[in-house]
């Protein structure tokens, strides 16, 4: 059935992957390859954060990503100038640890290994060290209440074998561990040290040599509250490098700094200098910790207070190269902190006095509640990566020459959690996106004036819904006029959006077509964009003619109150917009609620005139089953059509609008007629109505050439149906069996003459599948191609959906959307040879 000679006909590649980060500490690692690595969903993503685009998703957990660490990191970055090839380390939910090797020079991934002893729970932090070329050591840990240690040695050449060995497994106890740092003792080549922190408040350093065997050496006792993470500078001075700094933070909201220094090094003159110098430190001299026959004394060196939350990330700016020949390097003495206070700090000590200060804050304004659950240095130390409780994340770059001065950058941007639905707009322009993570977003290729060539890259342009629901369905309502869609969420109101001006002007900038922007739209369009509501239901409009006046604030002599969300700035963007443009200034008025359903919503469908919408909801009995029609523009209900007993989970109307088909949990399909009189009126007819598989049917969709459609469903099947003349439906094809529930069908007509298509097949797996459809006396079906899994989804495929299925005719190369549970929305090129 998938002969090579079917499977070479047609290419895929992927165009565009948006995904937002899981909510997570430490699931955020910014590689010395200068790529950033992120959970999503089971899914480990890379993105470049030059181009702001996730480049791509690495398949193989099979829980929840919780933790992801390159080796080398920025910390190593100035050793790794000569690799070829960089190795990532992915931690889940289940325990397991996956390692993962890539080739710069190819950019192609694989997966090493999967590490042979795995934690009983979830693990919570990954940390390693570059020890030379080819060896490095990370240590892993767990809310099961262990702490692995590990050696890698990686292959010299390429395509050689890793070697893995375990070290050390150490049990903390019932109080598990959730953040730890490895380094190198100073002066003392061989011994290494691993300071852990987690739910006992107390930091603890375990002493070891390369070889293994880590030993307890001390404990840090002064923080009040957990944990949250740990890490080691490089060693201070390079001349005699007899000291190396910890910092660590915590629920406490403070952030301290700890000095370990070689004892018995006070022979050399800076050693007499130091003891002149009467500083604090002197004054607060912690525990000594032996390695060996060396011991170093601990002090604490500095306290950091400003932020107002749980510190939930420090980090130690990456070291510099100092000499041309790139043997010594410069570690600078500055920290980056993230706090759920939605702040990132940045702290050096004043030159004079030696404190430490706080010298650069930068953060976010959103409505979510939390702050950030980690902050990055890129590998130069220029740039800086936070990532927050929305699944977002925010980059500052230092584009100052003399002065410092750090400006927010563009990032990949993502739903963070299940995608349930996506629709095109009309002409294709734009792809809308509806999750459980109750935003709706709009994703869009923005042509890149600046660069010569025709590339577009594809961001999120506006984000038109931020609900208080989970949102289970979209449908653009197609046809002329303002760009309009229906939300369908967990409530049984559908909510109609109409575009305001300052998104249309957006579109058109976005879009490059600045010489065909109507003038006569700012009479048409009175909406300037919407504002917030306090309890995140309704958007209320923003009018173009008030817009000008200052917004007045509450008069309740300034308290603090649900309605204090700051008002909207609706603005037209030249580029596209980031996180905080995004979530406050890009929302749509809602323009109506559609009300008659007896449940939360779960499918929706436009026809392709723009004049009828239909709606299903969940459903337990034929009379909640019924397929509500709404005329767009009255928004009167002029249909409830009956013919379920179970929640009707897709309809779609066919090419020509003359028939509405749904698929039902109930293992039926039904096909309705619809016919419009000359006022408008609707009248339907049940033509059909029959059980098609053995479990419940999840997907259809009608053939672009004919009323022939397809159905798929959680039986692994895929049917293909013909209405006949005399209003009666047979079936024609029965696809062979797939390896997984088929949960997403979409088909493409491609050539008219001989009714020859492509039918996109989605499956539980989160498989891709494109299937040759011929439609003629005597149907036929062979697969074209299945997708490579790098390029496909880690849960299921919610929904595919075809860019312009009337108009790819003349065009052999076209596009499919696709998005599923892991998060993700997926944009493919596809090419009919």
């Amino acid at each position: 059935m998938s002969g090579n000679k079917e499977e070479s006909e047609v290419e895929v590649k992927s165009v565009f992957i948006g995904a937002g980060c899981n909510r997570v500490v430490n699931n955020v690692s910014w590689g010395a390859s200068d790529l950033v690595s992120f959970g999503a969903q089971n899914a480990v993503a890379i993105f470049c954060s030059k181009t702001a685009q996730i480049l791509t998703t690495l398949p193989g957990h099979k829980a929840s990503v919780n933790c992801t660490h390159w080796i080398p990191s920025t910390k190593f970055a100035f050793k790794a100038k000569q690799l070829d090839r960089h190795y990532l380390l992915s931690g889940d939910t289940d325990g397991v640890i996956m390692l993962w090797e890539l080739t710069l020079a190819d950019k192609k991934w694989r997966q090493v290994l999967q590490l042979p002893q795995s934690h009983k729970k979830g693990v919570t932090c990954i940390t390693g060290i570059m020890v030379s070329e080819t060896d490095a050591i990370f240590a892993s840990t767990s809310s099961d209440g262990t702490v692995y240690v590990w050696e890698l040695v990686l292959p010299s050449t390429a395509g050689g074998e890793c070697k893995l060995s375990c070290l050390e497994t150490l049990f903390v106890g019932s109080k598990p561990m959730v953040a730890l740092s490895l380094a190198e003792l100073p002066g003392n080549s061989g011994h290494m040290v691993l300071a852990m922190g987690g739910l006992d408040n107390k930091i603890h350093l375990y002493c070891g040599e390369r070889t293994g065997k880590f030993v307890h050496a001390c404990d840090l006792k002064a923080h009040t509250d957990w944990i949250r993470s740990l890490d080691f500078s490089l060693p201070i001075c390079n001349n005699e490098a007899n000291s190396i700094l910890l910092v660590s933070s915590s629920q406490d909201k403070g952030i301290r700094i700890w000095k370990m220094t070689l004892r018995g090094s006070l022979t050399n003159n800076q050693g007499t200098y130091r003891k002149e110098e009467i500083s604090l430190a002197s004054y607060i001299e912690g525990p000594v910790l032996v390695a060996g026959s060396s011991s170093y004394q601990i002090s604490l060196e500095s306290l950091l207070i400003g932020h107002e939350d749980w510190v939930y990330s420090v980090e130690w700016q990456p070291p510099s190269i100092t000499s041309v020949e790139e043997t010594t390097y410069h570690q600078p003495q500055s920290i980056l902190s993230a706090s759920m206070d939605k702040t990132m700090m940045i702290w050096q000590p004043e030159r004079k006095t030696g404190i430490w200060m706080n010298v650069v804050t930068v953060g976010e304004l959103s409505h979510s509640a939390l702050g950030f659950y980690g902050g990055h240095w890129s590998p130069d130390g220029n740039a800086i990566l936070a990532h927050g409780y929305g699944g977002a994340f925010h980059l500052w770059k230092n584009v100052g020459v003399d002065v410092d001065h750090w400006q927010p950058q563009k990032v990949p941007s993502g739903h963070f959690a299940a995608v349930t639905d996506i629709a095109w707009a009309r002409s294709g322009e734009y792809m809308v996106s509806v999750s459980l993570d109750q935003t709706t977003r709009i994703f869009a290729p923005w042509q890149n004036s600046a660069s010569l060539t025709d590339e577009e890259s594809w961001h999120e342009i506006a984000r038109p819904q931020i609900h208080g629901h989970d949102i289970n369905c979209v449908a653009i309502i197609q046809g002329k006029g303002n760009h309009r869609f229906v939300g369908g969420a967990d409530e049984k109101v559908a909510r109609v959006f109409e575009a305001p001006l300052s998104f249309l002007k957006t579109l058109n900038l976005a879009t490059c077509q600045k010489s065909s922007f109507p003038e006569n739209l700012q009479v048409d369009v009175q909406i300037l964009g919407a504002n917030m509501s306090a309890l995140g239901l309704s958007q209320k409009p923003i009018y173009v003619n008030t817009a000008q006046e200052i917004p007045e604030r509450n008069g309740n002599d300034g308290l603090d109150t649900l309605e204090s969300i700051p008002d909207a700035v609706p603005v037209v963007f030249t580029e596209p917009p980031i996180e905080d443009q995004l979530a406050y200034h890009t929302l749509w008025p809602e323009s109506h609620k559609l009300y008659g359903h007896g449940n939360e919503l779960f499918s929706l469908s436009c026809d392709h005139e723009g004049k009828l919408v239909a709606s299903s909801c969940k459903a337990q009995s034929a009379m909640v089953a019924e397929i509500w029609l709404w005329q767009v523009g009255s928004w009167k209900a002029v249909g409830r059509l009956q013919a379920h007993s179970l929640t009707v989970t897709q309809m779609e109307f066919s090419r020509d609008d003359s028939m509405l088909l749904a698929v039902s949990r109930d293992r039926q399909f039904s096909v309705f007629t619809i016919q419009r009189t000359d006022t408008d009126e609707v009248s339907y007819q049940l033509v059909a109505r029959q059980e098609a598989h053995k479990r419940i049917i999840w997907s259809c969709s009608w053939n672009p050439f004919g009323h022939q459609f397809a159905t798929g469903s959680r039986d692994k099947t895929v049917k293909i149906w013909a209405v006949e003349q005399e209003s009666s439906v047979k079936q024609m094809i029965t696809f062979p069996q797939f390896s997984s529930s088929v949960t997403a069908l979409s088909w493409v007509g491609i050539d008219r003459q001989s009714n020859h298509g492509l039918l996109a097949v989605g499956m539980e797996n989160g498989l891709i599948e494109l299937w040759n459809l011929t439609i003629n006396k005597s149907a036929a079906a062979n697969l074209a191609v299945r997708f490579d899994t790098s390029l496909c989804h880690v849960s299921s495929v919610n929904r595919l959906s075809w860019r312009n299925p009337e108009k790819s005719e003349e065009c052999r190369r076209m596009q499919l959307a696709s998005c599923g549970a892991d998060q993700c929305v997926r944009v493919f090129d596809v090419i009919a040879k």
